[in-house]
């Protein structure tokens, strides 16, 4: 019994492997994102972090959001972009600390800044571009091969690209965020 529950779980890792190097697949070719109008990018924001509720209270975490705005995004993939960033965050944020997702209008109104920032150690300023690289890990010590195959963040990646955007990363003085900066397509 445990040995085939051993190996289900295996079997069940490596299909989510394949799926997410199939969906990384699409997107290199080219696939672009359906494009729907959002009137609250923040209403999307807490249905993620729904879904996330019970990983934030075992890691003693706390999240907040900032700020809000509407935006013609594909909501699906957008999901997707969220909660691997506030996975991602979960694993590495200070207990007790709280994660800040922010959705910022820019300046000139047609771009959107969506970000998650945690406390915890800082990224080496070396590694930061190579974040987003499918299976790359900043510190292999704590890379958790046992549940995270290293494919996120390049799924995040991939995301800002099929919205004609671009991921970006920053850490610094106990801080990291790590967000996607996407055209927000409606008028201001």
């Amino acid at each position: 019994q445990e040995l085939l529950g051993s190996d289900r779980e295996g079997l069940h890792r490596l299909a989510g492997v394949v799926a997410d190097m199939l969906f990384l697949s699409h997107a290199d070719r080219g696939r672009a994102a359906r494009r729907e109008p959002l009137a609250s990018v923040a209403s999307l924001v807490a249905e993620v972090l729904d879904f996330h509720e019970a990983a934030l209270l075992d890691a003693g975490l706390r999240a907040e959001v900032a700020g809000d705005a509407s935006a013609a995004l594909d909501a699906g993939l957008l999901r997707r972009a969220l909660s691997n960033l506030l996975g991602n965050a979960t694993r590495y944020a200070q207990p007790g600390s709280v994660l800040r997702i922010a959705i910022e209008p820019l300046e000139d109104a047609r771009w959107l800044r969506l970000s998650v920032l945690n406390e915890g150690p800082e990224i080496a300023p070396a590694h930061l571009p190579r974040l987003f690289d499918r299976f790359y890990r900043a510190d292999p010590a704590r890379a958790q091969a046992d549940r995270n195959h290293g494919l996120g963040l390049a799924i995040v990646a991939a995301i800002a690209r099929m919205h004609g955007g671009q991921p970006f990363a920053e850490s610094a003085l106990g801080r990291t965020r790590i967000g996607l900066l996407l055209p927000r397509m409606t008028q201001a």
